[in-house]
């Protein structure tokens, strides 16, 4: 019994430094990945622009019977 204690703690304490260890390096990887995930900013304002400028331009073209298909489609809308 007396060899059993030492050695289960001696596990315990390998164990406990595999884990810390196990964690500096997570967290060194997470950090070196979030440094370099800046993002795509000007590709999103760009999508954004242009889905505006669409918007825009259909707007434009098509504005009366968009209304109307609305007005039409509200109209036929049923419920209690």
């Amino acid at each position: 019994m007396n060899l059993i204690q030492p050695l289960a703690t001696s596990v315990t304490t390998l164990a406990a430094a595999i884990v810390a260890a196990a964690f500096v390096v997570l967290d060194g990887l997470h950090r070196r990945v979030a440094e370099q995930e800046r993002g795509d900013v000007p590709g999103w304002v760009l999508i954004t622009l242009m889905t505006a400028g669409l918007v825009t331009i259909l707007w434009k073209l098509a504005g009366d019977q968009l209304a109307t298909l609305f007005t039409q489609a509200m109209g036929s809308v049923t419920g209690p």
